[in-house]
C-alpha cells in the first residue's frame, strides 16, 4: 500500500518513515503544503497521513481543496494535543480520521490499517480476512485453518493488497503503482515473481492470471 505521509518535523517524519516501511508500506514524505497539494491529487494513494501545522499552507488548506477537487483517499489529520478546536475542523472538512501529538507509533499503525479496511468495505473486520485466509499485519504472515505461512517482506506487501481488493483484475501497473514509493524503479519480472512466490505457498488456486490483463486473488483453497 502506498502512503503519503505531510509532515514537517523532520525528527517525526523520519521516525514515521523507519515504521511505515517495516510494516511494508511505501511512503513518499514530502514537508510543505503546496507540495502535498499537488503531489497528493495527482498519485495514487491509498492513504495520507496530513499534519495540519505545515508551511506553505495549511494542512486544513490542503484538506479542503482535495475534498473540493474530488479526492476520496482516506485521510488521517495529525494535530496537537491541545487544539481541539482544529481536530473538528478538521473532520468537518473531510479528515476520516485524527491522531493528537504526541502518540504512540502502534496506535497510528493500527488506525491505518482500520482506515484501509474501511476504504475497501471491510470495517467490521478486526483483522484483514478473505476467503478463509487471515493476515497478522503485526508479525507479517498469513493462516488459513489454523496453518500458518511465513511471508518475506515484498510478498506481505503485495498479498495484503490482492486481500485489499479481492476477486478484482489488477494490472501489474496498478500493482507496482500502488506497492512502490515514487523513488522506487518498478519492474513488471520482479512482480511476476513475487507473485510466484507467493502461489507456491499458497496455492497457485489463490492467484489467477489473466494474460495480458493482470491477475485476481480469488483466495481458493490450494
Amino acid at each position: 500500500m502506498r502512503l503519503l505521509l505531510v509532515e514537517d518535523h523532520v525528527p517525526l517524519a523520519d521516525e514515521l518513515l523507519v515504521g511505515l516501511t517495516r510494516q511494508g508500506y511505501a511512503v513518499d514524505w514530502l514537508a510543505d503544503g503546496r507540495d502535498a497539494l499537488q503531489q497528493g491529487a495527482s498519485e495514487p494513494y491509498d492513504l495520507i497521513i496530513l499534519d495540519l501545522g505545515l508551511p506553505g499552507k495549511s494542512g486544513l488548506e490542503v484538506l479542503r481543496e482535495w475534498r473540493a477537487g474530488g479526492l476520496v483517499t482516506p485521510v488521517l489529520v495529525l494535530t496537537a494535543r491541545s487544539s481541539w478546536a482544529e481536530r473538528i475542523e478538521g473532520l468537518k472538512t473531510g479528515a476520516d480520521d485524527y491522531l493528537a501529538k504526541p502518540f504512540h507509533p502502534e496506535e497510528l499503525l493500527l488506525r491505518i490499517q482500520a482506515l484501509l479496511r474501511r476504504a475497501h468495505g471491510l470495517a467490521n473486520q478486526p483483522q484483514l480476512q478473505v476467503a478463509g485466509w487471515l493476515l497478522d499485519e503485526r508479525r507479517q504472515c498469513v493462516s488459513r485453518n489454523g496453518v500458518e505461512v511465513e511471508l518475506t517482506a515484498a510478498e506481505f506487501a503485495l498479498l495484503r493488497y490482492f486481500m485489499l481488493h479481492p476477486q478484482q483484475l489488477l494490472s501489474k501497473s496498478q500493482l507496482a503503482e500502488h506497492l512502490y514509493d515514487g523513488e522506487t524503479e518498478r519492474d513488471s519480472n520482479v512482480l511476476e515473481v513475487h507473485v510466484n512466490r507467493l502461489r507456491g505457498k499458497l496455492g497457485r488456486e489463490v492467484i489467477e492470471t489473466r494474460r495480458g490483463q493482470g491477475y485476481r486473488f480469488t483466495g481458493a483453497p490450494a
